[in-house]
C-alpha cells in the first residue's frame, strides 16, 4: 500500500514546516486546478463578450468611455476577481478568436491553438493569494486543534469542528483587506501612491471597516464549509484507517478523505457559494464604477431575490462545476498537507536520533 503517514498533528514539527507542508499543497493544487478555471473563463468570456457588456460612463482617473468586465476566477482553495478594460486588463487569459463549443472542445482547442502554457495562464496571481491564505489557515488549524486537545484534555470530535471554523474565520479576515486592495490596484491601473490615496479616502470616508467590504458573505460560506470539512475529514480518516487495521493514514486515505469531506461540505453549503459569487461581482463592479454603480444589495437581500428569480433551486445552481473543483481540490491539498507533514515529522526525529 502507499506510504504510511503519520495521523493528522502538528505536535513534532514547528510551525514553520506547517507553513512549508501547506504552501507546497497550495502550490500544486493550483497547478491541478488552474486549467479548469481558465477554461471556465473562457467560455464565460464567449457567451458575454465585451461588445455585450454595460460600457461605463464614468470612470476614475480621468478615463474615457470604457467597457469592464468582472470574472469570478476560483482554484478551489481561494476566490479571486479579475477586472479587464477592454479586453486588454486580461490579455493573459482573455482571448477569444476560437468558437469553443464545449468544455472538452475549449480544452483541445487552447492546447493546440495557443500552446498547453495557455491552460496556466491565469496561476501568477493567484499564487499571490492563494499560497499566504492556505498557509495561515492550514497551519492556524493545526495549531488551534492541538491547543485544544492539550487544553481540554479531550478528543472529541467537536475540536476539529471549532478549530476549522475559527482557523478560517482568522484567514478570511485577514486576506479580505487585501484582496479587496489587489482588485482596485487590478481595475483602476493605479499605482503604489496612487493606491495609497485612494485607501485613505476609502478610509476617511467610510472608516476602517470599508477595508472588510464582502467579508460577510464570504465568511457565511467559508467559515460553515471549514468547520464540516474539518469536522467529516477527521471522521472518514479515523473511519477508513480502522477498516483498512491501520494505526496511521496512508497517502490514500488522506487524499479520499479529503474528497469525500469536500464534497459533503461544498454541497451543504452551496447556497452560501451562489450569494457570495453574485456579491463579489456587485462589488467588482462597484470598484470600476464608483460613481454609477447601485450600492451592493446585503445577503440576506441578494437570497431572497435569487430564491424570488429561481426558485429555491437557484440557490443550488452550479452544483456540478463547484463539486467537480472542490473535490480534487480538497484532495490534493490535504494529501500533500499531510505527506509534507509526514516528511518533516521523520526528518526531525532522524536528526533527534543523531543528536543522542
Amino acid at each position: 500500500m502507499a506510504e504510511r503517514m503519520s495521523p493528522s498533528t502538528g505536535g513534532s514539527i514547528t510551525p514553520l514546516q506547517q507553513m512549508l507542508a501547506s504552501g507546497t499543497g497550495a502550490i500544486l493544487t493550483s497547478l491541478f486546478v488552474t486549467p479548469l478555471d481558465v477554461v471556465k473563463i473562457r467560455l464565460q468570456a464567449q457567451r458575454t463578450p465585451f461588445s455585450k457588456a454595460c460600457p461605463t460612463q464614468s470612470v476614475p482617473w480621468g478615463a474615457q468611455q470604457t467597457t469592464w468586465k468582472c470574472f469570478l476566477y476560483c482554484n478551489g482553495l481561494m476566490d479571486h476577481l479579475y477586472v479587464c478594460q477592454n479586453g486588454s486588463g486580461c490579455t493573459a487569459w482573455y482571448k477569444a478568436p476560437t468558437r469553443f463549443t464545449g468544455t472538452l472542445d475549449a480544452f483541445v482547442k487552447i492546447t493546440r491553438y495557443e500552446g498547453i502554457r495557455s491552460l496556466w495562464s491565469g496561476l501568477p496571481p493567484t499564487l499571490v493569494m492563494a499560497v499566504p491564505a492556505t498557509v495561515i489557515y492550514f497551519t492556524t488549524y493545526d495549531q488551534l486543534r492541538d491547543y485544544l486537545h492539550t487544553r481540554t484534555g479531550s478528543r472529541g470530535r467537536h475540536i476539529p469542528l471549532v478549530a476549522g471554523a475559527l482557523a478560517r474565520l482568522g484567514a478570511v479576515t485577514v486576506i479580505s483587506p487585501l484582496e479587496l486592495i489587489r482588485t482596485k490596484m487590478q481595475s483602476r491601473q493605479l499605482s503604489y501612491r496612487e493606491l495609497r490615496v485612494c485607501i485613505q479616502s476609502a478610509v476617511a470616508q467610510d472608516g476602517w471597516l470599508s477595508l472588510w467590504r464582502g467579508w460577510g458573505p464570504t465568511v457565511l460560506r467559508d467559515v460553515p464549509f471549514s468547520a464540516l470539512y474539518w469536522f467529516n475529514y477527521e471522521l472518514v480518516r479515523d473511519w477508513l484507517c480502522r477498516k483498512a487495521w491501520l494505526d496511521e493514514a496512508t497517502f490514500m486515505i488522506s487524499f479520499t478523505s479529503g474528497a469525500i469531506s469536500g464534497t459533503v461540505a461544498a454541497v451543504l453549503t452551496l447556497p452560501f457559494d451562489v450569494v457570495k459569487t453574485q456579491r463579489q461581482i456587485e462589488l467588482g463592479h462597484s470598484e470600476v464604477r464608483p460613481v454609477t454603480a447601485s450600492k451592493p444589495s446585503s445577503t440576506w437581500l441578494l437570497m431572497q431575490r435569487i430564491r424570488a428569480e429561481s426558485g429555491t433551486r437557484g440557490l443550488f445552481a452550479g452544483f456540478l462545476p463547484r463539486v467537480v473543483k472542490v473535490a480534487p481540490a480538497c484532495a490534493i491539498m490535504i494529501s500533500t498537507y499531510e505527506f509534507g507533514k509526514t516528511f518533516f515529522q521523520k526528518l526531525n526525529q532522524e536528526r533527534r536520533l543523531r543528536g543522542l
